[in-house]
């Protein structure tokens, strides 16, 4: 699918909740002019959840218009209707997508077994390459290792996971079953690091919303073994990716990306702005790495 770098894009809106068409289409050439390795839209940083069909489809077209050919655009098409994922995956390769993000299906969640289903049946259906979403502090279900492996064994265009668990001992067996064959990307910025350097392949990152340039280099340090370099940045910016999770995402990094104008603040309910407590913490640590 990719190695390095891939962007979890926000969807700016307008004061009046409409997609801010036209501010999504400069956070597009930021991130390209960062050089990053794809770009992911409408993942659960672009709050997907509340994407209108024709909002999707307008957002896919862009993104890919903007790629030109140049980097992998992946569009996060999963939901717990295993049909209307297919028509979601329908319209992102009418729309010229390189790649399918599929998470878990969530609260009629469903078993092992039924995960096997669920991907091979969406798999069936497409011709675009998937990355598997693993996030189960969001779906309320976990895809093991093993029920990774057996997918990815039964179709061939499940080719990557998005690992989003959070344990480092299932993700290491992850890549022990799977990563000779498979795309392993870690789902956390702050486990970047650790992932790839144990055979895993990138990220897909909240923080390279606000810090490309940043995220860009630790992994491309991590990937030609120079591994004092990308850990001396790493560690630089660990709090940083800490803070950008200290409340739902995409709170956090909408708020930040505003203070150096590169977005505006507004979400789209259930999502409410951050706290002044939180906003403070996040302030002082941008103010402490002159980033304002």
């Amino acid at each position: 699918m990719f190695k390095g770098l891939g962007t979890a894009l926000i969807t700016p809106f307008k004061e009046n909740g409409d997609v801010d068409y036209q501010l999504f289409d400069k956070i597009l050439d930021h991130q390209l002019e960062n050089n990053v390795d794809a770009l992911i839209v409408m993942g659960t940083t672009g709050e997907s959840p509340t994407i209108h069909f024709e909002e999707r489809k307008e957002l896919t077209k862009m993104a890919v218009a903007k790629a030109d050919g140049n980097v992998p655009v992946i569009i996060g098409t999963g939901t717990n209707d295993t049909v209307k994922v297919v028509e979601m995956n329908e319209m992102a390769e009418e729309q010229g997508a390189d790649g399918l993000l599929i998470v878990t299906p969530y609260y009629n969640k469903t078993s092992q077994a039924g995960l096997v289903d669920h991907y091979t049946y969406i798999a069936e259906r497409t011709e675009l390459p998937i990355i598997v979403y693993n996030v189960p502090s969001r779906t309320g279900v976990n895809i093991e290792a093993k029920t990774f492996k057996e997918m990815a064994d039964k179709a061939d265009n499940i080719v990557a996971i998005k690992e989003a668990s959070g344990d480092m001992s299932q993700i290491l067996e992850v890549i022990s079953l799977s990563g000779d064959n498979n795309t392993i990307l870690s789902g956390n910025d702050d486990q970047a690091m650790p992932l790839m350097m144990s055979g895993g392949s990138g990220v897909i990152s909240v923080l390279s919303n606000l810090l490309p340039g940043v995220m860009k280099e630790i992994c491309d340090k991590i990937l030609a073994e120079e591994y004092q370099a990308a850990r001396k940045t790493y560690y630089k910016y660990h709090r940083l990716m800490q803070l950008i999770f200290i409340d739902v995402n995409p709170i956090p990094i909408k708020f930040a990306m505003a203070q150096i104008g590169l977005a505006n603040n507004n979400l789209r309910r259930p999502l409410i702005n951050l706290s002044p407590e939180n906003q403070e913490l996040l302030l002082e640590e941008m103010r402490r790495l002159e980033i304002i």
